[in-house]
């Protein structure tokens, strides 16, 4: 799963085992083409980091310094939620860059240090946002050094309603890392295998645990250290497809789009800020809509089986359509609907999808069609807006 020239594991070969455990969930795929894209061995690692828990290697998180003495004036011009003000230090940000359109240009996570931020972002999206900042930066006049510092740090993810426990093991306070010690969104210091390692509380599969980011030179000891508490790795299908979908989060490049804001993409924080931000007027324009042209929803494949008589489990852009007409979707601004992630969730086993649809179409129960290779196959809207099928904190679908 090549993703800015980093070669990222779908699964591993070493969790082969893992299908003794769970392969009547995981679902052979028949048809050449939608196999073609997929191990099932990644399947039973989802399900193992849903079940245990597990660690995945992030090292392809593209990673930008920003200091100066307008640093933090640059990121507040710039993000939508706010960056400033000393209650921020030491946290966690998750945010967005809005063009002039108020429309979503980025997402990524701002972590606010005492005299710098350092910005985590995706490996396609990092360098085009670099050079964007350092535009802007030349253009406002101000004093800011921006460095790529990629190279010097990595990543490593452990995640599952055990990954608190097994964390204790390896880290030299144990404690540090309970619950009231250790809120969403904090930032901590921790020590695994002598090496300082920055613990941010967050998650992109919906599960507890961290992100862990060190010094690069000391990821090789932190993970096999967390190996030895028995945790499987787990690759980026899991990560990046599977149990995202099944939580419902959105993915820069394909959920979140410069066509649609971040209330159709249901990301917007309940207060606007005070400060000034690119976008805001238009922002506050959405803001006041009685409801949104469209929303970004959640469809459910409720029949997978094409005329061959073959369960199908799609990849790709599918247009939706209206049953009733069988034409594609579009809403008011003339936007055509289209899933924009999909894959095959095994905890709720089903295929998910994503797709932007016209508000007069977003009533959760509703049926539409998918085309995929020429057939078309029925979806249900399982949720409008970001709601989760598979709740982490009940460890059970959601009905």
């Amino acid at each position: 799963m090549e993703l800015g020239g980093w070669e990222r594991a779908h699964g591993y070969a070493s969790n082969d085992h893992l299908l003794d455990k769970y392969g009547d969930r995981v679902p052979v795929r028949a048809h050449e083409w939608d196999n073609r894209h997929f191990w099932r061995v990644s399947n039973a690692e989802h399900l193992e980091l849903s079940e245990n828990y597990g660690i995945i290697n992030l090292s392809h998180f593209h990673v930008t310094e920003l200091s100066g003495p307008d640093h933090v004036a640059l990121l507040e011009w710039l993000c939508a939620a706010r960056i400033g003000g000393d209650a921020n230090i030491g946290k966690g940000i998750y945010t967005h860059f809005l063009d002039d359109e108020g429309h979503v240009r980025a997402d990524f996570t701002v972590i606010r240090l005492a005299d710098r931020c350092r910005l985590v972002n995706g490996a396609d999206a990092g360098p085009r946002d670099l050079a964007y900042m350092r535009r802007v930066a030349e253009d406002r006049g101000l004093d800011v050094t921006i460095t790529d510092v990629t190279e010097r740090f990595v990543t490593i993810g452990i995640w599952g309603p055990n990954a608190r426990t097994n964390l204790q093991k390896v880290v030299e306070d144990p404690a540090a890392l309970e619950p009231g010690a250790f809120p969403f969104a904090a930032i901590r210091t921790i020590r695994i295998a002598g090496r300082a390692v920055m613990a941010f509380r967050i998650s992109y599969v919906g599960e507890q645990g961290w992100e862990l980011h060190m010094a690069y030179e000391d990821g090789l000891a932190v993970w096999d250290a967390l190996r030895s508490t028995g945790a499987p790795a787990v690759g980026v299908e899991t990560y990046a497809n599977s149990r995202r979908l099944e939580k419902s989060l959105r993915l820069q490049n394909a959920d979140l789009r410069t066509e649609y804001n971040l209330f159709e993409a249901d990301l917007a924080r309940p207060k606007v800020k005070d400060a000034d931000f690119r976008g805001k007027a238009r922002h506050l324009e959405y803001r006041a809509r009685d409801h949104q042209p469209a929303m970004l929803c959640t469809l459910v494949m409720t029949d997978n089986v094409d005329s061959a008589g073959i369960a199908r489990y799609p990849v790709g852009i599918l247009p939706v359509l209206d049953p009733a007409t069988g034409e594609t979707l579009v809403d008011e601004l003339g936007r055509r609907s289209y899933v924009t992630s999909m894959a095959y969730g095994p905890t709720i086993g089903s295929n998910i999808g994503l797709a932007y649809l016209p508000w007069r179409y977003c009533q959760q129960g509703r049926r539409l069609i998918v085309e995929y290779m020429g057939e078309q196959f029925p979806v249900e809207i399982a949720a409008v807006g970001n709601k989760a099928l598979y709740d982490p904190e009940n460890l059970r679908p959601r009905s």
